[in-house]
């Protein structure tokens, strides 16, 4: 049986991977091996890893342009996401999407979308089909605290509660639309209390916390899964690096960030608890950090020698000729 333990371990390997591997898209941005936007999960990380801990097999995800964690956490292999920020062939998107629009069927990831909310009414259409074809599946709705000020994210509120949809939406606040403060920019600054007036659960959580978020994720799920319909969560978190890799980021102190980075990092609760319990030794620890650097390592070696995509892609994936017959 597979034990908690095992659980909080592998969820502890998967925030390593998406924080190292962030670092090193990092690199390779500034070395301008990766072109167009690039917006980083550090720090993040908690969010949707334990999301996840709620999800099934054929539950269906989406989220925006700050993907890179997202497609990692559901198990899409590294060097196809990797390959295709550095836009070669053997990316998750072939090399045509870059960054900001990861995309894996087989794992139910339908993107990374580079406009603000764009996510929020497909992912109502999709929890939408499932409802249609009498699937008990789930639809878990990831933006931001900027797209949550978005028009479209109502106008998919309302339906995905007319409908009793079995959808999650996660606002992954992490204090700054851009370069303003929610405060700044907020009537409402609890951004959960955003559903009410249509009728829609939610709850803030501690999303630097991936035990408060798996927590919340299973009330959330359940709710969802069980006919209710929709559930609204709010997941406090933080980045740790600017918007995008353009973004100095100097609307904000460096105490401010330190001060995240050594109280509130979502690595650190989690390794810790893991030692305090001895669920984990320092050299078991040392160990995976190892093998997640050696990982990275050939996730890097593979992008960079594989080819660009044919110039025949331009023309694929352009429509899709759908038999009903």
């Amino acid at each position: 049986m597979y034990s908690d333990k095992q659980r909080y371990i592998d969820a502890l390997k998967t925030m390593i991977l998406i924080r190292r591997f962030e670092e090193k898209a990092g690199q390779l941005y500034g070395m301008g091996k990766i072109a167009g936007f690039c917006h980083l999960y550090i720090g993040q990380e908690a969010v949707v890893v334990g999301m996840l801990q709620a999800a099934k097999k054929n539950d269906k995800h989406v989220t925006s342009y700050r993907d890179h964690g997202h497609i990692l956490a559901l198990g899409v292999d590294p060097k196809a996401v990797m390959a295709e920020l550095l836009g070669k062939a053997p990316g998750c998107s072939k090399g045509k999407g870059g960054s900001m629009h990861l995309f894996d069927l087989e794992n139910h990831f339908y993107g990374g979308h580079g406009i603000v909310g764009a996510q929020v009414p497909i992912g109502t259409g999709i929890a939408f089909a499932d409802k249609y074809r009498k699937h008990k599946n789930v639809t878990y709705v990831y933006y931001g605290d900027g797209a949550a000020h978005q028009g479209q994210v109502y106008e998919s509120f309302n339906l995905a509660k007319l409908w009793n949809l079995p959808v999650v939406y996660i606002i992954e606040n992490n204090e700054y639309a851009m370069g303003t403060s929610v405060a700044r920019s907020t009537a409402e600054a609890d951004l959960y209390k955003r559903g009410v007036s249509f009728g829609i659960p939610g709850e803030q959580v501690d999303g630097m916390d991936f035990f408060k978020v798996e927590k919340l994720a299973q009330k959330a799920t359940d709710h969802a899964r069980n006919g209710k319909g929709p559930f609204l969560i709010e997941a406090k978190t933080y980045r740790y690096r600017g918007h995008s890799m353009s973004d100095p980021a100097t609307y904000r102190s460096k105490e401010e960030v330190t001060k995240f980075k050594e109280q509130k990092d979502p690595i650190n609760i989690l390794k810790n608890f893991l030692l305090k319990k001895k669920h984990l030794s320092e050299e078991k620890l040392a160990t995976i950090e190892k093998e997640i650097k050696e990982t990275i390592k050939e996730v890097v070696s593979f992008s960079e020698n594989s080819p660009e995509p044919d110039v025949g892609e331009l023309y694929t994936d352009v429509y899709v000729e759908e038999n009903n017959g």
